[in-house]
């Protein structure tokens, strides 16, 4: 028996998403399907990060959306490229984790704080993706407490020295630019942190680790180590004792883009149980038609919508110029926890095979765990609603 669905795009989420963006959910979901998914599997089990694919989404203008064509991007907006993840997540988690670091973290902040000449210097390259970038806040003993910066950057005539470490950074391996935090007044606290554009083969600047994990394992996670590390005084984003603040909004949107890449991975573990419900028989019919299923498909389906829903709305709201503070965090937090619930049921349902490498739901729920530890956990996300809310 053949499962009949309504495609997520004619779901009415109204005035949140145009025809523009549906029309780069069909272009992008079709490419994903053709491209990426058919490789996700062997990309996972190598740990490889697929450079071929990265190529393709240069190609494709996909790499900047939401970055001005006068810069080499595609003009796009927000709710655009939370559109693209999703999809890109559905087909393949480690991919669409390298996408969003490189498009929410590595690329953005060069655009929403760098020099007109870093612009123009960096960005066409990044969204050809010529250029693949990575953003460095985390340290080894600085994770939720991103204020508590130990890598120093000093002033030192024409150059910043940098010294340090970082920790757990999508794409540096991969990466040939890194916007890195740095301490650059220890007696200011956060309002002593500052931004950096550091560019690959800078002498002093190191690939110290790459991380064996749990899941997204074709997304490339390392360690970082900067050793009397000089750069250009120009380099600096923005002003001095800006990077705190910096961060700060470079992780509001980028935990709307995270959203979208554990919805859409949890969509791909809700489409495979779905299948499995039709095709697999127990007790002489599909298991689908027993009542425990049917109850865990439909909670699946209905908690997916609901967080999908947040996202598309804070999503909506970033479009429009507004703060998202409260809204990225409420859909993070619902996403993640949701998603992960769905991945775990997905692999309930597919019994002893949903335990086992031949079906894909092993893998949806080792790479959407991360979704309550990335960008944020799910404890600092209640943290960040309550202060919001005037608690």
């Amino acid at each position: 028996m053949t499962a009949t669905v309504a495609p997520v795009e004619t779901l009415p989420y109204g005035e949140f998403l145009t025809e523009d963006h549906h029309a780069i959910r069909e272009m992008v979901r079709d490419f994903a399907t053709r491209e990426i998914a058919p490789k996700a599997a062997e990309v996972d089990s190598n740990h490889r990060f697929p450079e071929e694919t990265f190529k393709r989404l240069g190609e494709l203008d996909l790499l900047g959306i939401p970055i001005p064509r006068e810069y080499g991007g595609a003009g796009g907006d927000y709710r655009g490229y939370v559109v693209a993840l999703e999809e890109i997540g559905r087909a393949c988690g480690s991919t669409g984790l390298s996408f969003m670091a490189h498009c929410s973290l590595g690329t953005m902040p060069i655009y929403w704080f760098g020099t007109e000449e870093h612009k123009k210097r960096y960005l066409p390259k990044m969204a050809s993706g010529a250029y693949l970038g990575c953003w460095a806040l985390t340290e080894p003993g600085t994770g939720s407490d991103a204020a508590a910066q130990k890598t120093t950057a000093v002033l030192d005539g024409d150059t910043w020295v940098l010294n340090g470490r970082k920790q757990f950074i999508t794409n540096a391996s991969v990466a040939q630019t890194a916007v890195i935090m740095a301490m650059t007044d220890p007696l200011k606290g956060n309002k002593g942190i500052s931004s950096f554009i550091v560019e690959k083969g800078t002498p002093g600047y190191e690939i110290s680790k790459i991380e064996r994990k749990l899941g997204t394992r074709g997304s490339p996670t390392c360690s970082l180590t900067f050793e009397d590390c000089r750069i250009p005084r120009g380099n600096l984003l923005g002003e001095v004792g800006e990077g705190y603040r910096q961060a700060l909004m470079t992780l509001e949107c980028g935990r709307i883009a995270g959203s979208a890449l554990i919805i859409g991975i949890a969509q791909a573990a809700f489409d495979a149980a779905l299948t499995y419900g039709h095709q697999r028989e127990a007790f002489g019919q599909p298991v689908g038609k027993h009542q425990f299923i049917q109850g865990y498909l439909a909670d699946m389906s209905t908690q997916l919508n609901a967080a999908r829903l947040m996202v598309y709305h804070a999503a909506w709201l970033k479009d429009r110029g507004k703060r998202v503070t409260l809204e990225g965090s409420q859909a993070k937090l619902l996403a993640s926890e949701i998603a992960t619930r769905v991945c775990n049921l997905a692999v309930q349902i597919h019994g002893g095979y949903g335990y086992i490498e031949d079906f894909p739901v092993e893998r949806y729920l080792r790479d959407v765990k991360l979704g309550e530890i990335g960008e944020g956990t799910s404890e600092i996300q209640r943290l960040v609603i309550a202060r919001e809310l005037g608690l």
